[in-house]
């Protein structure tokens, strides 16, 4: 078993260790973001009203491309709170408005640090996809890395298991004063034994991520038997276009958009103790300030032409398949318990990050002790 610890460890240590890092930094990238860019989250001037949704549309319209189109708002329950204008193009492209004077404040996403992390723990910094839509070989390495993490978490508890009271009481403590081999050692042992558990949730449903083929068979395994829909080939599609309807062309400011204040104002009267209200053509999107799973959301389905609100389906009646993946995405993070085991996830990352690093100072100090020996023992020969 130590053999096995070993040689998945060496080869492998240094990618968990910038894949558990990245995902540490990742934890409260949005608290540390509010701090780094406060202006981007809060405005000064709050003494009046925020303009109407249908005024900020025009506002926002007139600053971006005709060939590209406002497709939602997320509204924070915030006075002080700015609007997030999610675009069509680029892929996640947003904007940070202003929702009292229209101001464009800053493009939304992620700051190039937490840019930078997220590329780190997803890819590696490598492609996601080859060109041939195959996966890239920085997402190949991450998912690799992180089913071999699991097998020497596996191998490094069935390593520790102790023997006897005494021998549990000595492998759960940290040695600060001894030195720091005794310190690596303790940190190793000890500190794998206390977030080993957490570092295996997050590395079984971080792969989820990685591979179609285990994603597929995870779900299946919890209960999931929904099946992707098989492509339609190229010629049907074409087909299938001519067929088709024409639509009429889209512009920024479509009349479905200027609905959108009178439904923000139904929305208000509906769940004034919303969290994060996302406003599109056609549906409403409403989350809560709870715990559990943080992709929790009602759905508001909503008439186009006049705004009216024609459906509504709770969080408790949404699709399994919906509340699955996000319980998987929240427990993966952390974020199910708040602040409490968002910080636990938060440490466990950083021991998950130290681990290869005081294995391989470990074993660096048994090969360098063990060529001592040999050493001393030859001169002891010769003499």
């Amino acid at each position: 078993m130590r053999k096995i610890h070993l040689y998945l460890s060496l080869p492998f240590g240094i990618l968990l260790t910038l894949i558990c890092f990245s995902g540490a930094m990742l934890v409260f990238e949005k608290e540390i973001t509010s701090l780094t860019h406060p202006q981007r989250f809060q405005v000064e001037d709050t003494a009046k009203e925020p303009l109407p949704l249908d005024t900020l549309i025009r506002m926002v319209g007139k600053t971006i491309p005709d060939s590209v189109k406002i497709v939602s708002i997320a509204i924070t329950n915030d006075p002080k709170a700015t609007y997030q204008f999610n675009l069509s193009q680029p892929r996640k492209a947003s904007l940070i408005v202003n929702p009292y004077t229209g101001e464009v404040i800053s493009q939304g996403g992620k700051t190039p640090f937490f840019q930078t992390m997220f590329k780190l723990h997803r890819w590696l910094l490598g492609p996601a996809k080859n060109a041939d839509g195959s996966i890239g070989w920085g997402k190949w390495l991450v998912g690799t890395s992180t089913l071999v993490f699991i097998g020497v978490l596996i191998s490094g508890y069935a390593l520790w298991w102790p023997r006897s009271r005494k021998a549990l009481r000595n492998s759960l403590k940290i040695p600060f004063k001894k030195g720091l081999r005794p310190f690596s050692r303790g940190l190793h042992v000890a500190g794998g034994v206390y977030t080993g558990i957490f570092l295996l949730v997050m590395s079984i449903t971080g792969l989820t991520w990685s591979f179609e083929w285990y994603r597929d068979g995870f779900y299946r395994l919890l209960g999931d038997n929904h099946h992707p829909q098989q492509t339609i080939p190229s010629q049907s599609k074409d087909k299938n276009r001519k067929n088709a309807p024409k639509e009429p062309p889209r512009t920024k400011n479509t009349k479905t958009e200027y609905h959108w204040q009178k439904v923000y104002d139904e929305m208000l009267a509906l769940c004034p103790d919303f969290k994060k209200m996302t406003i599109s053509s056609g549906s409403v999107s409403v989350q809560y300030d709870k715990w559990g799973n943080q992709r929790a959301a009602d759905k508001y389905e909503t008439d186009k032409s006049s705004g009216n609100i024609k459906k509504i389906t709770s969080d408790s009646n949404t699709q399994p398949t919906n509340h699955l993946r996000g319980w998987v995405y929240t427990i993966h993070t952390g974020g199910f318990g708040g602040y409490f085991t968002r910080s636990l996830w938060f440490v466990s990352a950083l021991v998950g990050a130290l681990l290869p690093l005081t294995g391989y100072y470990l074993w660096w100090k048994r090969i360098r002790n063990r060529n001592k020996k040999k050493k001393a023992k030859i001169k002891e020969k010769k003499n």
